[in-house]
This record gives C-alpha cells, structure tokens and sequence, in this order.
C-alpha cells in the first residue's frame, strides 16, 4: 500500500501523456519481472528475493489499478461506460478473490521446507508464466485508442485545440470543490474497507474459539471480495441506466454505514452464519461504491483526463488505508473491544455520507453529450 502513494501522480501523468497502452505494458511488465524474481526465492535464505519481487508487483500495480475510467471512457459508448468501469474494478476484486483461495489449494500446510518451498515454486511458476502469455498480448494486441471516438463526449475533448496541461488539469480538478469532497469520502469509505479487511482475521478469531477459525475468517474474506464484485456489477449497470451519479453515490454510501453497524454487532451473536451474511453484504455496497467513485468523479470534472481522477482517487484510497489501518489497530488494543473499534470506523462511514450529500450534481460530461446532441438535430 505505502509504495503506491508516491507513484501514483507520476503514474497518472504518464497515462495522461502517453496514452492507456504505455501504462499497461509498463503495468504487465512490472508484474511480469516481480513474479519471476519470486520463482527463485522459495529457498528460506532467499526472503529479500521474494520481499524485493513482491514489491516491484505492487508498485506496478499503480498503472493498472486506475484504468478502469479512461478505459471505459475511451473504448465504449455513453450507455456501456459505467458497466466497462464496473467491468474492470470486478477484474481487480476477481485477483483478489483468486488470493484467497489459490495459496490455500497450492501450498500444503506442512512442517517440511522441501514440500512448501516445492508448492511454492509451482505456484510461482504458473503465476509468472501467465503474467508473461498477459505482457505479450498487450504488446501484440492492445490498442490505445479505437480508431474513431467512441462516444461524443470523446470526440469533443479530442478536438479541443488546447488541450490542458497535466498540471493545470491537477489545478482544476483541485480547485473543484466537489471534488474535493468526493476525493476525501472516496479515500474514507475505501480507507475504512482496509481498515476492516486488515483486523478481519483477529476480529473472527477473538470472537469464535473451535477448530477451524482461522480457514473461516479467511473464507469470509473471500465472501466480502466475491460480493463486492457483484456490488459492482450491479451498481455500473445502475448508473448506466439511470445516470443518478449522486444519488446512486449516496445511497451506497448510506447502504456501507447500515452495513458496518450490522457487521459490528452481529459478531456477539454466536453464529458465525450471521456474520457471513452482514459480511458479504458489507462487501456488496463497499466494494460496489469503487466504479462508483471513478464514475461520478468523471462526470463532475470532464474535460479533465479520467486517468488524472481516477489517479487522485486512489492517492486518497491509499493515504486514508494508512490512517484508519493505524487508527484501527491502536483502538482495538487499547479498548480490547472490537465493537469500539468497529464503531469508530462506523462513525467515519457515516460522516462520509453526510459530506457525500453536498457534492453538487453537476453533471458536465452529460451536458457536453447533451449539447452535442441538440446541436446534431438542430437545422
């Protein structure tokens, strides 16, 4: 998380500059060469190998993780946009979810180096022969642009005759009071979600003592991910159909406090059913806000580059994670009690909501189609 902060301006300036297709080869490659270095680090004396090969995966995820946006923006008409962002914030929740599970199916548990670092190896080795089939055909395949612009709202920004510099684009979309807010109740909802999946696992395990504790807090984790992407399936084909960007904002917003405090409290039940259900609902609408975010930001701050937004949104995302992660963790020591700890992260969701309800609904990149369209039916 701390090695996406500093690269995630540069990143975007990058992608603003030099289009989608520089960034996600840069993005594959990154993970190409990580996953490799970790194939020959499964040896004990080799953990500054797997550390160092981890850490070039995780920063080259910064190219890839704001895509979703100018992607969609790009690529697909005005009806697809919000559904293609859905799309590809699914396909990151989609290898998330695949982490859960596969080290579990991979690795035996086992008290023999040999046979874990053997698993390992494997493991590894599929990884990193995947990623490079993925890094070859992007370079071979993927396109930056389509060959005409896929909506007019594409085609007026790429006709302006001075398109904004990276840094009067930062200028304008910092000086957007909505989106100063919708920057700072992004980095608060999604901060709140690490906050919540790093204390996940002491949280079940502190309240349910039995033989298997520990598989089901991970297998919880996998239900939050899982639900999410649904969530945010569900919420791209909402916007898509309705174009209710503040509204649909809103309600999610609301859905993740009511959500958080079923969480919460429901852990005192005994049933540890109970709390799969409150889990996988909690996911659904928290992960569901993530291309709505992305969305929202696009409309209120069009003509400016989606990849810039979507960039500043995730700086928010990760600076916050920080925060509430540390904040978290200080409060369940010092109370005991994960209920207190839950209720403050509760407490943060729900002022989200409140600071969500005075984002301005204006909507610019629907008023440049609108206009567009009324000046193609006008004699």
């Amino acid at each position: 998380m701390v090695l996406y902060i500093p690269l995630i301006i540069p990143s975007s300036w990058l992608l603003d500059k030099k289009g989608l297709r520089i960034g996600v080869i840069l993005g594959c490659a990154g993970t190409c060469l990580g996953s490799w270095l970790k194939v020959f680090s499964t040896d004990p004396d080799q953990f500054w190998l797997t550390f160092l090969g981890q850490s070039i995966v995780a920063a080259s995820q910064i190219f890839i993780i704001g895509l979703p946006a100018p992607l969609a923006a790009t690529w697909f008409p005005p009806d697809q946009t919000s559904s293609a962002t859905a799309i590809g914030v699914f396909g990151n929740q989609l290898g998330i979810a695949l982490g859960f599970v596969l080290p579990a199916i991979a690795v035996r548990d086992s008290t023999e180096d040999d046979i874990v670092g053997g698993d390992l190896f494997n493991m590894f080795l599929g990884v990193a022969i995947f990623t490079s089939i993925l890094l070859v055909a992007v370079v071979f395949f993927f396109k930056d642009q389509p060959p005409t612009p896929s909506n007019r709202a594409q085609d007026i920004k790429q006709s302006q005759v001075e398109p904004s510099s990276y840094l009067s684009s930062i200028k304008n979309l910092m000086t957007n009071p909505s989106f100063i807010l919708l920057l700072l109740t992004y980095g608060m909802n999604v901060g709140v979600f690490y906050a919540i999946s790093t204390l996940l696992n002491t949280t079940v395990t502190n309240n349910f003592e039995y033989e298997g504790v520990t598989e089901d807090a991970g297998t919880i984790g996998m239900v939050i991910v899982v639900c999410g992407m649904l969530g945010s399936l569900v919420c791209g084909l909402v916007l898509d159909k309705t174009h209710f960007y503040k509204a649909t904002t809103l309600g999610v917003y609301l859905f993740s406090f009511l959500g958080m405090i079923l969480y919460t409290f429901t852990f005192r039940f005994g049933h540890i059913e109970i709390v799969y259900f409150t889990a996988a609902a909690l996911g659904f609408f928290m992960t569901g806000y993530l291309p709505l975010g992305f969305e929202f930001a696009a409309e209120i701050t069009y003509p400016e580059n989606e990849g810039t937004s979507s960039g500043l949104l995730n700086a928010s995302a990760q600076v916050f994670g920080i925060m509430f992660t540390l904040f978290a963790e200080w409060v369940d020591r010092a109370s005991g009690d994960d209920r207190i700890t839950n209720s403050c992260l509760a407490g943060i969701l729900l002022i989200g909501t409140v600071m969500t309800t005075f984002i301005k609904s204006d909507y610019r990149r629907q008023a440049a189609l609108n206009s567009a369209k009324n000046k193609e039916v006008s004699p």
